[in-house]
């Protein structure tokens, strides 16, 4: 597991060059593009276009929920992603391309799959609604494996939250934006410097 002073940082949802900038210029770990149905949807294309302005070193995530086989196929092929991430129940069904990297999420109410993946998203029950998840399981399973808390955080709440859950990173979308698909990158450099200032000030209490 990573040390807390060495938080992962995952800013999803980008639709924007800008937005892969603030993301790139904050030093995030990795950038989420949202392929299933919302505002911050894209195309393969458009995440290719976008992914290639981002340095090397950041993960370029897929994030897809209940996808059919035809679109994560032309998801891997047209966009390439790093890692790809989707609901834990539709990796039972899905074929993924060895070489691309498998990010189960788990939701807050819903069963842990057994055993648990070495790393997950643990998320509230709905996506991109800014919904908190429950941090007290989310606390239990972060003992267990290299949790990514995802749901309902912000600059106001990453603090709390990596205190209350340990987890080995956190994942905003909503919290770090103007309107929905509208990232903000203040409030991104705000999430980034909070969430890596509660780390270290752990790690540093510990």
């Amino acid at each position: 597991m990573a040390t807390l002073g060495a938080m992962w940082i995952k800013i999803c949802g980008i639709t924007s060059a800008d937005a892969v900038a603030a993301a790139a210029a904050a030093h995030v770990d990795a950038i989420g593009f949202v392929f299933a149905p919302s505002p911050r949807q894209v195309t393969p294309d458009q995440a290719a276009r976008f992914a290639a302005l981002a340095p090397a070193g950041i993960l370029r995530v897929a994030v897809a929920q209940h996808p059919l086989q035809t679109a994560v196929d032309g998801i891997c092929r047209n966009f390439e992603p790093d890692c790809f991430q989707t609901d834990a129940e539709d990796l039972r069904d899905l074929k993924i391309p060895a070489h691309i990297l498998v990010l189960p999420v788990v939701r807050s109410g819903r069963k842990a799959p057994s055993p648990l993946p070495k790393r997950m998203v643990f998320e509230g029950p709905k996506s991109g609604v800014g919904a908190v998840a429950d941090w007290s399981r989310a606390a239990e399973l972060s003992r267990r494996t290299e949790l990514i808390l995802a749901g309902g955080l912000s600059a106001d709440n990453v603090a709390a939250a990596i205190e209350a859950v340990r987890p080995f990173g956190v994942d905003v979308s909503s919290g770090v934006e103007t309107a929905p698909g509208i990232k903000d990158p203040d409030k991104i450099h705000e999430f980034v410097r909070a969430a890596r200032g509660a780390a270290l000030r752990m790690e540093q209490a510990s």
